[in-house]
């Protein structure tokens, strides 16, 4: 009894496995990769997460330094800029007097006014006018689908050019406006087709569902399709905000009046051309600091273009990678 007992202890695998001393797999180990597993997939060694922390500090370095300096450099007056030979890093004397320089003459003050109203209407025409575009040629079925697709594909690759498209500007009125700043570009193709494949992505049993109650398309797309593409919807509005802002180059075209020029195009006489326009509180001197026009000046204008672009998009970052996978990538 005792002799079958032991035999069939010897043959029970959990006793054999202790019986022979098999030491059991330590969790503190790393596994070994597979050869069917990709790289990427295996726990990060320390010194992998060690090179790519200093990977990312550098490249954060690369970007927040030039900003570092052009600030230190506004906030600097025309002696310290002087006796440095140029950029400063390391600040030695802060003053505001460029920022009240250059607002105290009104020219720059009016030009971001004109870029923040540029910006904001173009922006909200351009976000419109795309998602209605995109949601219509989402659905297969709607009237003249494949045509207008097509002519919006060929606007990516071809275009008018310059002169054409000034000669259009200029027979509809528009040279000296400032909706010649918002409708030669009010429509993006590419953005178009980024709406429309998000559109396309979304499951047709639930517009399908809110025909069925009674739904009509425009209460589909206010209620439904919308709320459920705010990311996209977001990433689109960031493009055309940020092309908007950044603009200047139409204004060169159209615009012959300095009272409408926008921000980036005062920035542009101030930093490439060292222009100084009228009114602009340029060559005055401050008589409580002694600082002059020069290098803080333009590092000042330069600084009132960056800000509003650094103030909105942390808000809409988050939003920035799923817009863009989503509204790429079908289904």
């Amino acid at each position: 009894m005792s002799t079958a007992l032991g035999s069939n202890r010897g043959t029970h695998p959990a006793i054999d496995e202790t019986a022979a001393g098999t030491a059991r797999p330590d969790p503190r180990r790393r596994p070994r990769r597979s050869k069917h597993r990709p790289a990427w997939e295996d726990r990060p060694t320390a010194l992998g997460t060690g090179a790519k922390v200093i990977v990312l500090a550098l490249i954060v370095l690369a970007v927040v330094y030039p900003l570092y300096t052009v600030i230190i450099t506004s906030l600097s007056t025309t002696a310290a800029v002087t006796e440095a030979g140029g950029l400063i890093t390391v600040p030695t004397e802060l003053t505001t007097a460029a920022y009240r320089q250059i607002l105290a003459g009104g020219i720059v003050t009016r030009a971001t006014t004109v870029s923040i109203g540029v910006t904001a209407v173009g922006t909200l025409l351009s976000t419109t006018v795309s998602i209605l575009c995109a949601y219509g040629l989402s659905k297969p079925s709607s009237f003249g689908h494949r045509p207008i697709l097509f002519v919006l594909l060929i606007t990516m690759f071809f275009g008018a050019g310059m002169i054409p498209t000034y000669l259009l500007v200029s027979n509809l009125g528009l040279i000296d406006t400032y909706w010649s700043l918002i409708l030669p570009g009010a429509v993006s193709a590419f953005n178009v087709l980024l709406l429309r494949n998000f559109f396309m992505g979304i499951d047709p049993g639930i517009t399908d569902a809110a025909r069925i109650d009674g739904a009509g398309e425009w209460r589909v797309l206010g209620q439904i399709v919308l709320p459920m593409s705010k990311a996209v919807t977001a990433v689109v509005a960031l493009f055309y905000g940020v092309g908007y802002w950044n603009a200047f180059f139409n204004a060169m075209l159209y615009i012959n009046d300095n009272a409408k020029w926008p921000l980036q195009l005062v920035l542009r006489s101030y930093v490439l051309q060292g222009v100084t326009l009228p009114g602009s509180g340029v060559g005055q001197v401050d008589v409580a600091t002694g600082a002059v026009t020069g290098l803080p000046v333009k590092m000042a204008v330069m600084v009132l273009a960056i800000i509003p672009v650094l103030v909105v998009y942390p808000f809409v970052q988050r939003h920035f990678t799923k817009g863009v996978i989503f509204g790429a990538i079908k289904g």
